[in-house]
């Protein structure tokens, strides 16, 4: 009884894009033999970075040319400092699918977000407004992990939680009240605060008012989900397009520089002139009778905010900002990304592998046992070979069992269509993929109330090799060197090192 669907996820350079169009391009010439009702498809993004406007190269848009006239929504329609978080696309995302269904056609959701590809098809998985109580909305029950965590806030704290500003500040024009949120979260749900930064004052606030009107902890929402089976919105027909992390990484880095040959570096210097410009204070205009050149006038970066997530804008941004480029410092650039590049696809295998399979599976189990079909039939296509090998590996196992799926036939066993499906559908323990903490870099941050926070892991391990950071660390150290003389126990220089993760040590420096 439920609407069909299809959803193609995997890492950039397998194909998503392409295969989405030519399955469109099938549908849209139904033949007379086809038992379905459907004729022709649009095309729903997925991809989290693709949803803003401009910069194409850096997120490797599908060019108009290579639409061919198939419909492509949610797709370039945000600003890129603009805020869009999964819960709004979902929402989006279910709007367009049920009007796609009543216009006939078939909605194919493709991207690489497959965290978002896994909330579509898997509702009442996401803390949110709508999935709190309306009984608790007042604030008389309580539950027992929040009245706890009320009754120690201090008062400015405690009158924060109680008058929320109805909008999130911007971080850049409050940044105590932006503070003083990510605190309050931090006292309040320290397991949901620490995956946040603190600028990120939409979330932040988000957080907070589901604590308000639930009544509840997040956290102990998201626990008390997660024991719950996983439940199906659509009949979806989802495809995995993967290939060999060995064939697949140069593949990735060629692509990168391609990018850069079209242009990748324009694309970002304009980028951070339209941030530089928008971050400009009111004041230094209309003093000044001269024109404000937005480079004079920047802010620390928030890698946080809409597209300047997307990976490149910061490997490049130390490049393009300093006063003289040289060609170490752009291979320096140019290798983070590729290497930033290379993680993320791994990541994304990680998580369809670890978390989308395994909820795929279970929903299944349980289709099987009540209707006798597979709710979310699941195929591996294999591109590791592209090329040649696109028509017989890809398109044409990928559209007859299109056919199959909306005709409502018996669908081939997944298991039978490679050894690389049949090595990766193979069920085996899951990993448990935790959500990493955002941590205060010390060396970096001027203000702690205000601290420049970095994701624990790859991320953290590229920032302390940023040339800002390491800069900060050999200055932070002189200077300690500086204020220690006269001490006898002053270290000297052979009792110096620089450490793993960045930090210059001596024996009393951060222990």
């Amino acid at each position: 009884s439920l609407r069909p669907i299809i959803a193609i996820c995997g890492t950039t350079g397998v194909g998503k894009s392409k295969l989405a169009v030519e399955l469109a391009l099938a549908l849209s010439q139904r033949s007379d033999n086809a038992r379905h009702k459907y004729r022709g498809a649009r095309i729903i993004n997925a991809d989290a970075m693709q949803v803003y406007s401009g910069m194409d190269i850096i997120t490797n848009k599908i060019t108009m040319e290579e639409m061919r006239g198939v419909d492509h929504l949610l797709m370039s329609f945000k600003r890129p400092g603009e805020q869009y978080i999964i819960t709004e696309w979902v929402k989006d995302a279910t709007r367009i699918i049920d009007e796609t269904h009543r216009m006939g056609q078939v909605p194919i959701v493709v991207g690489g977000t497959s965290y978002w590809i896994q909330h579509l098809l898997f509702p009442n998985r996401l803390v949110s407004l709508d999935s709190t109580s309306p009984e608790s909305a007042d604030g008389s029950s309580l539950s027992e992990g929040l009245a706890k965590s009320l009754s120690s806030l201090p008062p400015e704290l405690f009158n924060l939680f109680h008058a929320l500003p109805t909008q999130s500040p911007s971080a850049a024009d409050q940044p105590e009240l932006a503070s003083a949120m990510h605190q309050l979260l931090s006292l309040l749900d320290p397991q949901i605060a620490q995956r946040l930064h603190w600028r990120d004052t939409r979330k932040t606030l988000r957080q907070l008012t589901i604590v308000k009107e639930a009544g509840r902890l997040s956290s102990e929402i998201l626990a008390e989900q997660s024991q719950a089976a996983p439940s199906a919105r659509y009949r979806t027909l989802l495809f995995w397009l993967y290939a060999k992390p060995d064939i697949l990484k140069p593949r990735l880095d060629s692509r990168i520089d391609q990018m850069v040959e079209q242009g990748l570096l324009d694309e970002i210097r304009t980028l951070g002139t339209q941030l530089s410009a928008d971050t400009v204070h009111p004041d230094a205009k209309e003093e000044s009778n001269e024109e404000i050149e937005p480079e004079r006038y920047t802010i620390e970066t928030d890698y946080t905010l809409g597209i300047y997530q997307s990976i490149g804008f910061k490997e490049f941004h130390d490049y393009l900002s300093a006063p003289a480029h040289n060609d170490a410092t752009f291979q320096e650039a140019l290798q983070n990304m590729k290497t930033a590049t290379r993680r993320y696809a791994m990541r994304q295998i990680m998580w369809i592998r670890n978390k989308l399979l395994p909820a795929a599976r279970t929903a299944n189990a349980l289709s099987r046992a009540e209707e006798d079909y597979d709710v979310v039939p699941t195929y591996v296509l294999d591109a590791t070979e592209l090329g040649t090998y696109w028509d017989a590996n890809i398109l044409k196992p990928a559209q007859d069992i299109t056919d199959a799926f909306l005709n409502s036939e018996e669908l081939r066993d997944p298991m039978l269509l490679s050894n690389t499906a049949r090595d990766l559908l193979t069920e085996k323990k899951p990993k448990d993929i935790v959500p990493r903490r955002k941590v205060m870099c010390p060396v970096c941050t001027r203000d702690e109330e205000r601290p420049v926070m970095i994701e624990e892991g790859a991320q953290w391990k590229g920032h302390v090799r940023t040339r800002p950071h390491r800069k900060r660390a050999v200055k932070l150290h002189m200077q300690q060197l500086k204020d220690s003389q006269g001490n006898d126990d002053q270290p000297n220089d052979e009792e110096t090192s620089e450490s793993e993760d960045g930090l210059y040590e001596t024996s009393t420096l951060y222990t």
